[in-house]
């Protein structure tokens, strides 16, 4: 006994009629298929906000390295040398945020032997390691992911084995709440028509990476960086340069106006700065050449030096000497 195609389909998950799956028709309501699509994005960006504590440091944490308690410039060094393997390997920017955050998280949780030296260089490598196994498609080796300078070289097992130290100390929770979870909804918010959208972002996510070293912003939230920092990128735009920074606030529910433009102005700081550091790019200068006048004057003695020159000098002067006595 055969079966038609709509006896075929009546065991389909959803409700709707199996003539107009078969049809090939878009459905009608795709209007509102948009609607639902922006508000479940808006309720997972609800959800971000609400998660977003559970994965920084405590409060205090940032006070410790105001009073030493933690060495600041050796949290700097690390963090610049993940940046230059994340360059070198060409690694996604949330790979090089996410080893970043583990490495804070354990310096709160968990006292190292030394505050600086192979015992952070060792738990660095780690959190680069397990960062890259969360977001990289294809990961380098244990051995091969300390280059750029990396002042001790671990065994793969020693590695492992703080590893595992790191993901027992953050209880497993690897999947981490960062600005990069929102930069894209705040982008759109802030360029609705997706003009300047690719530009926003990547600026945004340049600006992050290049700040991340300053223990100045583990004050702030995943979200109030990820709008400052598109905030600061709309600055470059000139159709978006007079948005009003407090306005910022009204993206989504349980954003800190106060913490959005305090991180503003911060980043702002950081960005002219790290502007007037780079080398100015240099105009390439006029040379006036004077070889014309170089080579004659070289010819004239070079060719008064010359050999040629000399037989002739002494041949004249010779013939001086027999036209004076044939005189006499």
């Amino acid at each position: 006994m055969s079966l038609s195609c709509s006896d075929r389909f009546t065991d389909l998950l959803c409700a709707e009629d199996s003539d107009e799956v078969l049809s090939g028709e878009s459905p009608a309501c795709s209007s509102e298929l948009d609607s639902q699509a922006s508000c479940i994005e808006e309720s997972s960006i609800d959800g971000f906000i609400e998660d977003e504590t559970n994965f920084v440091p405590g409060f205090d944490y940032l006070a410790r390295f105001q009073c030493q308690s933690l060495d600041a410039s050796a949290r700097e060094a690390s963090v610049a040398w993940i940046l230059k393997v994340q360059a070198y390997y060409n690694l996604q920017p949330l790979t090089a945020y996410l080893s970043v955050n583990y490495l804070d998280r354990f310096l709160y949780s968990r006292r190292l032997p030394q505050a600086s030296g192979w015992p952070l260089q060792l738990l660095s490598t780690a959190c680069l390691s397990l960062a890259a196994k969360m977001e990289e498609p294809l990961v380098p080796s244990l051995l091969d992911l300390q280059v750029e300078g990396a002042k001790y070289i671990f065994e793969p097992k020693t590695i492992q084995r703080m590893e595992l130290l790191v993901l027992t100390v953050l209880d497993w929770r690897l999947r981490s709440v960062t600005p990069f979870s929102f930069i894209d909804f705040f982008a759109c918010k802030l360029d609705p028509t997706g003009t300047f959208l690719a530009f926003l972002i990547s600026r945004a996510t340049d600006i992050i990476l290049s700040n991340i070293k300053e223990a100045s912003f583990l004050e702030y939230r995943p979200s109030s960086i990820a709008a400052a920092s598109i905030l600061c990128a709309a600055n470059e735009i000139p159709n978006l340069s007079l948005f009003n920074p407090e306005h910022a606030e009204s993206w989504c529910d349980g954003l800190s106006k106060e913490k959005i433009l305090s991180c503003y102005r911060l980043m702002q700081e950081l960005v002219v700065d790290n502007a007037r550091r780079k080398p100015p790019k240099m105009l390439p200068q006029l040379r006036v050449s004077i070889r014309g006048r170089m080579r004659s004057s070289d010819s004239s003695s070079s060719s008064s030096s010359s050999p040629s020159y000399k037989r002739r000098k002494l041949n004249n002067c010779l013939k001086v000497d027999d036209d004076d006595r044939n005189s006499k």
